[in-house]
């Protein structure tokens, strides 16, 4: 009776003892995978977070780059603008120097046709009639002819004379003029000796290129032409009047 006890006493102890080492194994298996979880889990999250910071630094890079590339054209486009500016800067400095040159011969056209007045420093050059010669049978021997005012003329006109009178009509490109006896015809007017001949423009050139050695100042006096030449300070020339 007290061994059947006793067996059971200890088959009681035995399975109490299972019971308890189960649990504890469980218990074990349980925070094993506690532990494993949550370290899972905290990898995860580091990853995560590893993953998010480079998809961060990468999306800094590109816009860097991107932003490198648009400085990168805005330089080119910076360098083209300013090439254009030269280019318009030599064109404007180009027609502006055409403008000014353009304007100066409008001028001196004008000068020339006698649209506008002419005022300004010159010479005056005085043609009479050379002295009576008893011995000479022909008078035109010693009178001036268009022809030598012709000479005149051709001379200041390629010494540069701006504006050209005589006896204070002012000639025109097409001016007419003829000899009428004693007296000149200009455009229609008649003149007699002496003829006063005034031209406006540089004196020194005008003056140099009359008195040349065998020029035309040279050629009116072997022709008895009574010659003076005589600077001007002020010579005024009004606009022709076409009427």
């Amino acid at each position: 009776m007290n061994n059947k006890s006793n067996k059971q006493g200890k088959n009681k102890s035995s399975l109490f003892s299972r019971k308890y080492l189960m649990l504890f194994i469980v218990c074990i298996i349980t925070g094993f995978i506690i532990g494993f979880s949550y370290n899972l889990s905290k990898d995860k999250r580091t990853l995560s977070s590893a993953s998010s910071q480079y998809e961060q630094e990468n999306q800094y890079m590109e816009e860097l780059i991107s932003q490198k590339e648009r400085s990168k054209e805005l330089v080119n486009e910076l360098a083209e603008l300013e090439e254009k500016i030269r280019t318009y800067e030599k064109k404007y400095s180009s027609n502006e120097a055409d403008y000014k040159q353009n304007i100066q011969d409008a001028e001196q056209l004008r000068l020339l046709l006698g649209l506008s007045a002419a005022v300004g420093k010159g010479i005056k050059i005085t043609l009479q009639d050379g002295d009576y010669n008893p011995q000479s049978t022909n008078p035109n021997e010693y009178i001036v002819h268009e022809s030598h005012i012709f000479k005149v003329l051709n001379e200041l006109k390629i010494a540069g004379a701006e504006a050209i009178s005589i006896n204070g009509q002012r000639l025109k490109t097409n001016s007419y003029i003829s000899c009428n006896g004693p007296v000149i015809t200009i455009d229609g007017q008649q003149y007699p000796a002496p003829f006063v001949i005034e031209a406006v423009g540089n004196q020194d050139a005008l003056i140099s290129s009359l008195e040349l050695t065998g020029g035309v100042f040279d050629q009116l006096l072997n022709e008895q032409v009574v010659v003076t030449i005589e600077r001007s300070s002020l010579v005024e020339m009004a606009t022709i009047n076409e009427d």
